[in-house]
């Protein structure tokens, strides 16, 4: 299996240094220094708009349902610990990341730290976008900074005490947090690979599918075992070769097909939040949509229920 960011210690301790990290204060970045980013090519937008489709920012970062501006940010994420509202990464030089260095803009992906030195929360998936590359990461940069910038004002939290605190991120993420980038698996193929390196970094399936610890912190010993019953009244299936209440009854080409157009093996379209990551993985190519499902029936088949899988 990959490297991935993996969560570390137990439920106590995490409540422990939650408690600490309250009251030592202490929102900063990271001490070591982020590594320094170069100006990129002249085909770093396409790239960048490619990757943006694959991960979905269009549908995380545009408030649809109020008729926001695409990337302007206000989206509201639900979650057990409050509500999270996604920040504007359009061009704006107030509000947005237009005055964003690219050093700037690889320490928020990658790491999780805004340029002022705070941290952001784990609605935004970071812990996952750590595993991408610099140039990914930069690409995706020269694709946003060619969009129209919006004066849109970011959100706080609505989230109740200590929740909304960024200073509770230091200990959380000395916990659950560790940054990449993605280590290709010798034992595995091209193919694999990228689809791993797709599937985990880019388009970050296991943030959905993946069930998380009281903390809130990917649970990855159950990578894509799906969320049965979140407190968040989100819902996602078990999308790991489990017969019984995952997907081992589909071939590689019925998760493709899935993702190109939205349609089950069964003749069902996928609805809410995957209608809206369809809309992007259909504009991958056909070689990416196989990779994700080679990668995807290659995990060890699990059970959100728990049970054993098979």
């Amino acid at each position: 299996m990959p490297r991935m960011a993996e969560g570390r210690g137990r439920t106590a301790a995490g409540l422990i240094a939650l408690t600490y990290g309250l009251f030592a204060g202490g929102c900063v970045g990271p001490t070591v220094p982020p590594p320094q980013g170069t100006s990129s090519d002249p085909g770093a937008a396409l790239r960048g708009e490619y990757l943006v489709n694959a991960g979905n920012c269009t549908g995380c970062h545009t408030d649809s349902e109020n008729g926001g501006v695409a990337l302007a940010g206000g989206k509201a994420i639900a979650t057990p610990f409050g509500t999270y509202y996604s920040r504007n990464i359009t061009p704006d030089t107030s509000h947005g990341i237009g005055v964003w260095s690219d050093v700037d803009f690889l320490r928020a992906v990658r790491q999780g730290v805004m340029p002022d030195g705070a941290y952001y929360f784990p609605a935004f998936p970071f812990p996952s976008f750590t595993l991408m590359t610099d140039r990914d990461i930069l690409d995706i940069k020269a694709y946003l900074s060619t969009q129209p910038p919006a004066a849109r004002e970011n959100r706080a939290p609505d989230a109740p005490f200590p929740f909304g605190v960024r200073a509770v991120m230091a200990p959380w993420r000395l916990l659950y947090f560790s940054a990449g980038p993605y280590v290709p698996d010798p034992r595995q193929g091209p193919e694999w690979n990228r689809g791993a390196y797709l599937a985990n970094a880019v388009s970050h399936c296991g943030e959905c599918h993946t069930p998380r610890g009281a903390l809130g912190a990917l649970d990855n010993d159950r990578r894509f075992a799906g969320t049965k019953s979140a407190r968040s009244g989100i819902r996602a299936p078990d999308i790991t070769p489990d017969h019984a209440e995952g997907i081992g009854t589909w071939s590689a080409d019925d998760i493709a097909t899935l993702l190109e157009n939205g349609m089950t093996p069964q003749g069902d379209f996928v609805g809410g939040a995957m209608a809206e990551v369809v809309k992007g993985t259909a504009k991958l190519t056909v070689a990416d949509r196989h990779a994700i499902a080679l990668y995807v029936k290659s995990v060890p088949p699990l059970r959100a229920s728990g049970a054993p899988g098979s």
